[in-house]
């Protein structure tokens, strides 16, 4: 009867846990791939000749995952990917911008979108800034694109907590508008520093950086006791 009970017990405690363990979804760029972990057709940068990220545990939301001991849900990645619909060349990219992959990261606990790179490498129009009635050509633009990507974010998956990682070394203008629209949407913002990069992207200490810089800037609230 002892042995039923203890068993029982951790079944119990087994169930708990698994109903602890928090989904990321990762909605990025080139710097958050690697090849076998997102959707088929997608341009993945991992694993590169001149880089030195070669295994998967190396990458950044792989660390951050397994120190949290979260799991992963979605990477829905892709490299060179703007998060407007204008790209390098001044050609239309709304077609694999972030906008368009919204409803594609399952049912996630945590989002972490990690973006801006790609629309400031282009050096894509940032626009003004616009918080309802986006049309496609409002969205060519960065601001207008990244507010109603927020937007949509927050309506989609309502339960999830978002946050907004922005890479070091982009251009201000970029980087105020980032400040600007998360603060509007109440939107976490994790700016970067000092990421060691090895062929324009992250090298192994570089995603150690990541992992580190997320894990602080981001503190588990405990959940409030109820009252008896």
């Amino acid at each position: 009867m002892k042995r039923l009970c203890i068993f029982a017990m951790l079944m119990v405690a087994s169930t708990v846990s698994f109903a602890l363990t928090k989904k990321v979804s990762v909605l990025g760029d080139s710097y958050s791939t690697f090849k076998g972990w997102n959707p088929e057709g997608y341009a993945p940068f991992y694993p590169d000749a001149n880089n030195d990220v070669k295994e998967v545990e190396q990458t950044w939301w792989s660390l951050y995952i397994k120190a949290k001991g979260y799991k992963l849900e979605k990477n829905n990645s892709w490299g060179g990917t703007t998060i407007c619909g204008t790209g390098y060349m001044r050609m239309n990219s709304y077609a694999s911008s972030f906008l368009t992959r919204i409803d594609s990261l399952g049912n996630p606990d945590i989002i972490f979108v990690f973006g801006g790179t790609n629309d400031a490498w282009a050096n894509s129009p940032v626009g003004e800034y616009q918080y309802s009635d986006w049309t496609k050509d409002d969205c060519k633009a960065f601001r207008p694109a990244l507010a109603c990507l927020f937007d949509g974010l927050q309506k989609k998956y309502p339960a999830a907590k978002i946050y907004s990682i922005l890479n070091s070394e982009l251009r201000e203008e970029i980087n105020e508008s980032m400040r600007t629209v998360c603060q509007h949407y109440g939107i976490q913002l994790i700016e970067l520093h000092d990421i060691e990069k090895q062929n324009g992207h992250p090298s192994v200490k570089g995603m150690e950086a990541i992992s580190q810089q997320l894990q602080e800037a981001i503190k588990d609230k405990p959940r409030a006791r109820k009252k008896k």
